[in-house]
């Protein structure tokens, strides 16, 4: 059976789909969201995650690396993420005393994801719940997805999947009949806007939802709100519409958080909006009244 890069399972999750579930997090993702609180989510690959507050400088990462990445200057550990990428052992990262050092991304079977999974099925059971499978994007992977997909639908597990829509149709089409819900993102209907913030077109991510749709799958629209970008009342509108027209009745509002900074830091990378914020809770919620007017089932997550 097929293998993929998972970065992260979690478990008791409530928001990502019905009932208790497990989210099962796929790396690599084809978009570049400029305001995407899990950059580790984004590149195929493993990658070296150094988090600061627990390293107690021992130096025992230096001594294993082999390729002179990191280095110790003025009561600094400094690491070069670029030599990194190059390192196959991964000799720092197993012996780091104070996880510090940890590898986001790491190669699972089909069998080893089941088997996690199926020690909640009680939980599912109980609640209505079952597995989600998020990214990254999940159809980046498409064989190893479709598998464990295969997998839950012969165990009876509810399936959700978390998808920016942008992938082959080809392989959507092959899954439908083992997704029970999609929670599909809509960021920006302007395609030039998309590409500016995204990297990416929409036409592909549009012809998708509509295939989705036509196919009478349950649907839930998720709505990043990302201040002055995704949250103009002309994008809103276009969504609203594009809802009508394919009787899409539920949108989740998903505002804009800085708790993910970090993560690039730590990671090696910049992020590219450091000048937005948070938002205000009357803002978001003078916003979920836009959809409700409207007749929109509409929740914040």
């Amino acid at each position: 059976m097929k293998e993929g890069i998972v970065f992260d399972i979690q478990h008791y999750a409530v928001h990502d789909g019905p009932g208790i579930r497990t989210i099962v997090f796929l790396k690599g993702c084809p978009l570049k969201c400029q305001w995407c609180c899990n950059p580790e989510s984004q590149s195929f690959i493993p990658q070296l995650r150094y988090i600061d507050f627990r390293c107690k400088k021992c130096l025992a990462c230096i001594d294993y690396c082999k390729l002179n990445a990191i280095t110790f200057h003025d009561d600094n550990i400094l690491r070069s993420f670029d030599l990194c990428k190059n390192c196959k052992e991964k000799q720092c990262f197993e012996n780091c005393n104070y996880e510090a050092l940890k590898i986001s991304g790491a190669k699972y079977s089909v069998e080893k994801v089941m088997d996690i999974v199926s020690k909640d099925i009680p939980f599912y059971n109980n609640s209505g719940g079952g597995v989600t499978f998020s990214g990254g994007e999940p159809f980046s992977q498409p064989d190893f997805l479709l598998q464990m997909l295969h997998e839950c639908k012969k165990n009876n597990i509810h399936t959700a999947i978390e998808t920016c829509g942008w992938c082959n149709i080809e392989d959507i089409e092959k899954s439908l009949d083992y997704i029970n819900l999609f929670l599909f993102d809509l960021k920006l209907i302007n395609d030039e806007q998309h590409i500016k913030f995204t990297g990416k077109s929409n036409k592909k991510i549009l012809e998708n939802l509509k295939l989705i749709a036509e196919a009478n799958k349950q649907i839930i629209i998720r709505f990043p709100l990302i201040p002055g970008i995704t949250d103009i009342s002309q994008n809103i509108i276009e969504i609203m519409d594009l809802m009508k027209n394919y009787n899409l009745k539920e949108i989740c509002l998903e505002p804009y958080h800085t708790l993910g900074i970090e993560k690039y830091t730590e990671h090696g990378l910049t992020y590219p909006l450091p000048e937005l914020r948070n938002y205000k809770v009357q803002e978001i919620e003078s916003i979920k009244n836009i959809f409700l007017e409207y007749n929109f089932i509409c929740t914040v997550a």
